[in-house]
């Protein structure tokens, strides 16, 4: 058995594990945590970019969905009309599903009806990323957890491996349930995972992903996590801000002020 065969069979042994592991529930459940800090530099770190978003739910108008059409217009998702289809960039979540390992007695009235807006986390130790034989799905120099849709074989290991659900898999050709092709980002096909990739196609380009540029509310906050000067740290700095499931480890790149 050749090297490539045996890191293939060892990658794909794994993904099994991580995924029997989160489908067994074997994840434990701690009040919600404030965010650490600490776990950033105090100093500019030059090439050593980490992209990040800050989300800030005071600001975050009801019943606005315009982030999201934004974000799927964008990058060509499709919309098939049912939930078993369903595929998903960016999307609004009830808190008790958002934050689900926080403590849940006696909410306020503010807390039952908050809807968070959810994503992938970009994390700096992401389970998927481990969980996927072919590294199909792995994560950049910038901290963007990106996907290969050409090296997707469709065993589905990374959503499996997911603690946050920010994974959809095409069950169906996705182009026909397109009504407006973007030329901005490709198309996928049918068999593969897509999720949100942090608009690195924009990026490159110098601006903002396309949900913080339509945020009528300013809700959104995207920038350097390693860059003290940026402003996002220095939100993260003056206010208390929190993480989805932290408990786990997985140190994501989305922070929420509640």
């Amino acid at each position: 058995m050749n090297q490539q065969r045996r890191d293939f069979l060892k990658k794909a042994s794994l993904g099994a594990l991580a995924g029997i592991g989160a489908m067994a529930g074997i994840i434990p459940t701690f009040a919600l945590e404030k965010t650490d800090t600490s776990v950033f530099s105090d100093r500019p770190q030059p090439g050593k970019t980490r992209w990040g978003m800050l989300i800030d739910t005071r600001n975050c108008r009801e019943g606005c969905s315009e982030c999201v059409a934004a974000c799927h217009a964008t990058h060509n998702v499709p919309d098939f009309g049912d939930s078993k289809n369903e595929v998903k960039w960016i999307w609004k979540s009830p808190y008790e599903k958002a934050f689900p390992t926080s403590s849940l007695q006696l909410p306020s009235r503010q807390l039952q009806e908050l809807d968070v807006l959810t994503l992938c986390n970009h994390c700096a130790e992401p389970p998927c990323t481990k969980a996927c034989p072919t590294e199909a799905t792995f994560k950049r120099w910038d901290g963007i957890v990106a996907m290969d849709y050409h090296r997707c074989i469709g065993c589905r290991f990374c959503m499996a491996a997911c603690p946050y659900g920010s994974r959809s898999f095409n069950w169906q050709d996705p182009r026909p349930a397109i009504s407006e092709y973007s030329d901005t980002y490709p198309t996928r096909e049918r068999g593969v995972v897509e999720k949100c990739n942090f608009c690195s196609e924009r990026l490159v380009k110098g601006q903002q992903p396309a949900c913080v540029e339509a945020c009528p509310g300013k809700a959104i906050t995207f920038g350097d996590l390693n860059d003290p000067a940026s402003v996002i740290r220095t939100m993260l700095g003056d206010n208390e801000t929190v993480q989805r499931k932290p408990e786990l480890g997985t140190l994501p790149s989305v922070f929420y002020i509640i």
